[in-house]
């Protein structure tokens, strides 16, 4: 079973919230999105593409309930609706990864088409994009999928570790050279730039990561305005203190602001139990 609670602000910078998040405990599925793009476009892009995941698990399950289906079909590239008779992993299946992996890996490259798709409908909306990252917990394991710089924690025996990596040029560096100070990057004008989100191109770059739950364990979903300002250690420190979910949220929330974030600000907790 899981439960959930989340909370987002736009910060003290910002005009407006261009996070966006989901909360489906029916189908155990958390979403968070960052949009990026001129006027309200990165708004729009973050919900499209939440929208789209949650839409692309959805018609899955009711699919395989209807006709009780469990083996991928062969992949016939990309496009269409999960619905009907058509490949339920359209992206193509990746037998290393529980048909969950598959599912989120495919929402993503879906979302990814749709961001496009609504790019092309108004002026407005060109070169906007989102980071993604979704997250699904059914039969004690947890499946992750992600594009971008949004992040999932995960607080198993009282350890906290980081599951997704960021797409960022920053990222990029370290994982180069590990024995640099992350610090030397606080005032790079390249610290903030992305190298893979979806939306940006015909194709994103889907990660995903798989781990076993023995139960107990907690989550933690953030855009870059809450853990660019909190390192692992303060969220570790806070996962542990506060039980209740929504007070562990709001206290993430309060955190970064009083750090300074200069960000719209997302965080989503659960609890797998």
């Amino acid at each position: 079973m899981l439960r959930a609670y989340g909370l987002t602000d736009k910060g003290r910078i910002r005009p407006i919230n261009e996070d966006c998040f989901a909360i489906h405990e029916d189908l155990g599925l958390l979403v968070v999105a960052d949009g990026m793009g001129g006027h309200n476009a990165g708004e729009v892009a973050a919900r499209v593409a939440v929208d789209a995941v949650i839409e692309v698990v959805r018609d899955h399950d009711a699919n395989s309930r209807d006709d009780n289906r469990s083996a991928p079909a062969s992949a016939e590239g990309p496009g269409g609706s999960l619905t009907g008779e058509r490949n339920p992993f359209p992206f193509g299946y990746d037998p290393s990864l529980s048909d969950d992996g598959n599912l989120l890996r495919t929402a993503i490259h879906v979302s990814c088409v749709q961001v496009i798709e609504a790019t092309g409908s108004a002026n407005q909306y060109a070169g906007m994009g989102t980071t993604l990252v979704a997250a699904r917990v059914t039969g004690g394991r947890l499946s992750v999928a992600h594009a971008g710089d949004s992040r999932l924690y995960l607080l198993s025996a009282g350890k906290l570790q980081q599951v997704t990596r960021d797409d960022s040029w920053v990222a990029t560096m370290l994982a180069a050279d590990p024995d640099t100070d992350p610090e030397a990057f606080q005032h790079h004008p390249m610290r903030n730039a992305l190298t893979n989100v979806v939306g940006a191109g015909a194709r994103t770059d889907v990660h995903v990561a798989e781990h076993d739950l023995a139960g107990g364990e907690l989550l933690l979903l953030s855009t870059d305005g809450v853990h660019g300002v909190l390192d692992g250690r303060r969220l570790e420190r806070m996962m542990l203190e506060e039980d209740d979910l929504r007070s562990l949220a709001q206290t993430v929330i309060s955190a970064a602001l009083k750090r300074g974030s200069r960000d719209n600000l997302t965080a989503v907790v659960a609890r797998y139990c």
